[in-house]
This record gives structure tokens, sequence and C-alpha cells, in this order.
């Protein structure tokens, strides 16, 4: 995946950029997950793939698909992609550019699994102790994994918080172990 990063970081960077000077981050965030997701559908990547059509063609016949979704600079985006043969990086364009997006406006998505659902004072806590943290605006994803023993796995960009009964009793395994 550090390839597709390294490939795709000049694009999202760009975009990033642009969004960020027409004051449209929402909206190049809309239009590149939108991108992204047909991107991935498997009739687009032959598509994508097919080496009897020019570049153009290819854009062009992406467009077609969503352009609706789509601003005018967004299209030019798409045909700027096509032209340089990196259509398919677009979900990874899309997830830089979030990233990106989520420093310039100080947030951070955060996924929790836990054993059983969060009580709303729960998630307030939580949320509230992770801003503290990581000094950013928390947003919270919640999910249930009732496999859990207990406690919870907290997921934060490139950070993983494993406070569950089964991550500790490791833990525990691994000191008495050494």
């Amino acid at each position: 995946m550090a390839e597709l990063s390294t490939l795709a970081r000049p694009y999202a960077k760009a975009a990033f950029s642009y969004a960020q000077q027409a004051s449209d981050l929402a909206g190049w965030s809309t239009a590149l997950a939108t991108s992204a997701a047909v991107s991935q559908s498997e009739k687009v990547r032959e598509l994508l793939e097919n080496p009897q059509l020019t570049s153009n063609e290819r854009a062009e016949k992406f467009l077609s698909i969503c352009a609706d979704d789509l601003s005018d600079s967004g299209k030019n985006f798409i045909r700027l992609l096509a032209e340089n043969h990196r259509l398919t990086l677009l979900p990874e364009i899309s997830v830089l550019f979030e990233e990106l997006k989520a420093q310039a406006e100080a947030t951070l998505e955060v996924d929790v699994v836990s054993a059983r659902p969060l009580s709303d004072a729960q998630a307030q806590q939580l949320a509230q102790a992770l801003n503290k943290k990581f000094e950013r605006e928390v947003h919270l994803h919640h999910s249930v994994d009732e496999s859990l023993l207990g406690g919870a796995i907290i997921r934060a960009g490139d950070t993983v918080i494993d406070g569950t009964v089964r991550g500790r009793l490791t833990k525990l395994a691994e000191a008495m172990n050494s």
C-alpha cells in the first residue's frame, strides 16, 4: 500500500489545496468519495483497465457515470487522472484527502468497538477524554462486537488502543513469560 500512497499523495494534496482555496472542502470530499466508490465497481475497473480505450475515452466514460456529482473542477480532476493513468488511485486519493481535511479542521474520526453498547454518557465521557489526548475534536463511531469479553478497542488514525479484557490478559501473559 505504500506505493499507492506515494502515487496518490500529490493528487490528494493538489485536490486539497484547490478545495481549500475554493472554500469547498465538503464538496470535494463528497465528490472524491463518490468517484472512489464508482472506481471500485468491478465493471468500472474493467473499463479503466481496458487497453483499447484512450485516456480521454476512459475519462468520458467514467464521467458519464458520476458527472452529476462533480463540479467542473472535479471533472477536470478526473480528466487529469485519466490522462496520467491514475483513475485507479481514486480510493487512495480520497482517503488521503480526508486525512488532510481532518488535519486542517483539527478533527479526528475514532472507531470504538465494544462488547456492549455505550450509553450516551459513556460515549460523551470517552469523546472528552480522547479530545484531550489527541488535542482535536473527536467524532466517535461506535459498533458492538459481542465476541469481545469486555472493554473496547479504539482506533484513531494510526493509533489503536486495546482496552479489551482479552487484550489485557494477553499483555499480562506476555509480561509473566518474559
